[in-house]
């Protein structure tokens, strides 16, 4: 698993999923703040699992390169 995603993505995943998640403490009670799991462990991880199927690479976003292949 090759990291494709952006320090910068990252971290707003990181933030939208773990402010999703903490929906189930002061929001809704219902089982929509799983949601926020795919956010918080991709962003957590790197990888993307549909951009790398697609071949999209947003690490290399300001150095220049082609974003897509």
């Amino acid at each position: 698993m090759t990291k494709n995603i952006h320090p910068w993505e990252r971290g707003v995943r990181v933030v939208a999923g773990a402010f999703l998640m903490s929906l189930a403490f002061w929001g809704p009670k219902s089982y929509w703040f799983l949601i926020g799991v795919v956010p918080l462990l991709t962003g957590l991880l790197g990888w993307c699992p549909p951009y790398a199927l697609f071949g999209i690479n947003t690490c290399r976003l300001g150095s220049g390169k082609n974003v897509a292949k």
